[in-house]
């Protein structure tokens, strides 16, 4: 199979134009068998900068689809809570949060409980420091700490210190500590939602760089199999499937409403083609036997994009989606047979395990089969519609040879669609 070398560009630069697929495996599955007592959202990072930005409107979007979404119920159409899990605003300045305020107001209604805590980065950069913590529960009635139990759940949120030398201080870990117990104590099947900014280290995707990952209340947590804990700080998007992880408790990523970022390769703070173009955001809903249904959505298309249901959240040994389980049940994706075509239109490769395709990489070998050329595209999962086609641009001389791979989550890539540059 040979490059179409008629194709407009210059002799080292070869253009392959591949098509993508569509995301649509996370097409919502019949309700009836699910009845919750309790729905909530849960987003983060929305980095609102000025009223009305595109902070603002997407966190008013996904309240609206949570509210169509409740409705759309047979059975149980309230929408109880709407938790922010920090980074709420891009500076922690008083304008921000003043509309923050305003968007939250025009989009709640009253059936629908406000749970919102405050990260030490983006929401205290401003001039107002660790001040802003006081400044926003003067601005909102609401603690930035707080215990809540909505419907028999308890819902538990931890921000940033308001001392400066700390992340969380030594009485805020303390205080956790208390409020899990006392969780506990009404009922140890129950799970526990709780939030803090930052991922647990070394759990959801992204948690393993120090960056994004804190262990201030990991050894706290791993005492509570009932806890699901909910993290943004990463903006690594929340159908990724790492982005859900079991262990000694579950932690989930929320992904971003600004914008998404992605390690690729070792290498951090990686932002593809459109990373900014929509936000996500999980409904979340429990059922009265426990079980915890997360629905993650694209919040401009009112898209699903995946779906978890965890069976069991406070059974330790009864664990759905832990790293290992995750990768077993995974496997590479395919690429369609093209037969004797000598074109470079490339079939869209074809998820194999209902999960997503993670990116498309192009390696181009010499005639003595070594690489000289390393090119990858991040397929764009996070929202919907996927690309109808992705274009990579390689270097790839006469009597070189290309292969192209699609790869998931996990690395697992399929066979190559090979080429050689004739």
């Amino acid at each position: 199979m040979k490059l179409n070398t008629s194709l407009p560009v210059s002799d080292l630069a070869t253009f392959m134009t591949m098509i993508a697929p569509r995301n649509t495996f996370g097409d919502p599955d019949d309700k009836s068998d699910f009845v919750p007592v309790v729905r909530f959202l849960v987003m983060s990072d929305s980095h609102i900068e000025t009223f009305a930005d595109v902070g603002c409107s997407r966190i008013q979007k996904a309240i609206s689809l949570g509210y169509s979404d409740a409705q759309s119920d047979s059975v149980y159409k309230s929408l109880d809570a709407v938790m922010f899990c920090g980074d709420i605003t891009d500076k922690g300045d008083m304008s921000q949060y003043i509309a923050f305020k305003s968007t939250v107001d025009s989009a709640l209604k009253e059936e629908t409980k406000l749970l919102a805590i405050l990260a030490s980065n983006h929401d205290c950069w401003g001039s107002m420091g660790r001040g802003a913590l006081s400044y926003f529960s003067s601005l909102t009635g609401l603690h930035t700490d707080w215990h809540d139990v909505i419907n028999g759940y308890h819902f538990i949120g931890i921000s940033a210190s308001a001392d400066s030398d700390y992340r969380y201080d030594p009485e805020q870990i303390s205080w956790v500590k208390e409020q899990l117990d006392k969780a506990v104590a009404d009922d140890p099947e129950k799970p526990i939602f709780v939030t803090h900014h930052e991922h647990v280290l070394d759990t959801v995707y992204g948690s393993g760089d120090k960056e994004w990952g804190i262990d201030h209340l990991k050894s706290v947590f791993e005492e509570y199999p009932q806890i699901i804990h909910f993290s943004g700080h990463s903006h690594y998007p929340l159908n990724d499937p790492r982005s859900i992880w079991q262990g000694s408790f579950t932690a989930v990523g929320t992904g971003a409403i600004k914008y998404m970022e992605f390690t690729v390769d070792g290498k951090k703070g990686v932002h593809p083609d459109h990373y900014e173009k929509t936000g996500q955001t999980w409904i979340v809903e429990v059922s009265a036997q426990n079980e915890v249904r997360l629905r993650g959505y694209d919040v401009y298309s009112e898209v699903q994009l995946c779906e978890y249901v965890i069976k069991e959240p406070a059974n330790a040994a009864n664990r759905q989606f832990t790293p290992d389980k995750q990768e077993a049940a995974s496997s590479a994706p395919v690429f369609p047979d093209l037969g004797s075509r000598r074109y470079i239109t490339v079939p869209a490769a074809k998820s194999t395990d209902g999960d997503i395709i993670f990116l498309y990489r192009a390696i181009v070998f010499d005639e003595n089969g070594n690489e000289i050329d390393h090119v990858y595209q991040v397929n764009n999962y996070w929202t919907y519609p996927t690309y109808d086609s992705v274009t990579l641009a390689v270097n790839a001389p006469r009597g070189c040879t290309v292969k192209v791979f699609a790869e998931n989550a996990y690395g697992m890539r399929s066979e190559p669609l090979t080429f050689e540059a004739g």
